[in-house]
């Protein structure tokens, strides 16, 4: 018998669920066990789902091939042969609600990718760097849902991590206005070029419900935990412009940032070098060692050559220098399947195992 985590991934078959199957190949805290999707892929073996779907360059894992899909509406079914969930299911918001909160009162953790909970006051959003404080909400929720055990936690949007850590690292000079723009990987809609023919040598300045995200869920991951639950924080001021690019995988940013207390550009630089968080702390699996690297090189960093810093997992940042109208400009990256999203989630579990909050079921 493993003595690791049981995991099911509902939505298991989707680009990002597909994500997160090659990501616990060999973890070492969790075994996938159970993979759930929509009734027409239910009944299949995983390897049958996804034939001629399966969206990674690397090849489906060998341990996950022949694992029945389960319907995930059956919610009692999957979850009580798993110790936890990763949720990313193409649903509407209300419906997705309903779930995961149906798969959270069995008493099983869920870890979404979704978004339909990220502004619930008692759900925590993080990015276990910056803010694990919030996890000590789940008590509010659990209570909500009538569970000991059950809770869920979110990731928030994929576009943020590309230059939210650079931000978070300088909060102590106090940043008052942010103006970004996204530069986003078509993966970010669940696509590849053969899915999506219509990007190639295209660029589509509009994706939808984006900016809002980019604007407000920064926000929130800068809040504090109250009684009535994650009240955001009231600045900085950011706006921002979301373009989709024809790139395989990978977000770039490009900031421009004003300070209440201006700092220098090698105070910026040693910041960014010495950020840690409490993935670093607890020696996380999935934690990068570094978790934002800088580049002097003029031309980087380069979404191809860079986005797969620290195994997918890091942010790199680049071309630092004063501003005519703010006080700094810089560009930074991220990986929005890894870190934006599957391995992000990964990493949340990760730190509520460390912390407590996941533990086996009794069997």
């Amino acid at each position: 018998m493993s003595s690791k985590l049981r995991a099911g991934i509902v939505g298991g078959t989707g680009m990002v669920g597909q994500r997160f199957i090659a990501l616990l190949e060999n973890h070492p805290w969790f075994e996938v066990t159970a993979i759930a999707a929509s009734a027409n892929s239910a009944n299949k073996t995983y390897e049958e789902s996804v034939k001629g779907r399966w969206k990674l360059s690397t090849p489906l894992p060998e341990g996950v091939k022949q694992i029945v899909v389960q319907d995930a509406s059956k919610v009692e079914e999957v979850a009580k042969d798993v110790d936890l969930i990763f949720c990313a299911v193409d649903m509407k918001k209300e419906e997705i609600k309903a779930l995961e909160e149906a798969y959270a009162k069995t008493g099983t953790p869920v870890i979404s990718n979704n978004s339909a909970h990220r502004w619930t006051p008692d759900v925590p959003m993080v990015i276990p760097e910056i803010n694990p404080e919030h996890l000590e909400v789940i008590a509010q929720q659990r209570k909500r849902l009538g569970t000991e055990t059950g809770f869920i936690a979110v990731k928030p949007n994929c576009s943020i991590q590309s230059y939210m850590p650079a931000l978070n690292a300088l909060k102590d000079f106090k940043p008052t206005q942010v103006v970004v723009t996204t530069y986003q990987a078509i993966s970010g809609a669940g696509k590849t070029f053969t899915d999506w023919p219509d990007m190639v040598d295209n660029v589509i300045p509009f994706i939808g419900g984006e900016e809002e995200k980019s604007e407000q869920e920064p926000l929130r991951i800068w809040g504090q935990v109250t009684e009535e639950g994650i009240v955001k924080s009231e600045g900085p001021v950011i706006t921002t412009q979301c373009i989709r690019v024809p790139v395989a995988d990978g977000h770039l940013a490009a900031a421009f940032v004003s300070f209440e207390k201006k700092p220098t550009k090698e105070e910026i630089l040693e910041r960014w070098q010495s950020f840690r968080g409490r993935p670093q702390e607890l020696g996380l699996p999935s934690a990068p060692k570094q978790f934002i690297t800088y580049f002097e090189e003029e031309n980087r960093p380069q979404t191809r050559l860079d986005r797969d810093i620290e195994n997918g997992m890091g942010v790199s940042a680049g071309r630092l220098r004063e501003d005519t109208l703010h006080d700094y400009k810089f560009v930074s990256l991220s990986h929005n399947t890894v870190r934006g999203a599957a391995g992000g989630a990964v990493l949340i579990a990760e730190l509520l195992k460390a912390e407590g909050y996941i533990v086996p079921k009794q069997q």
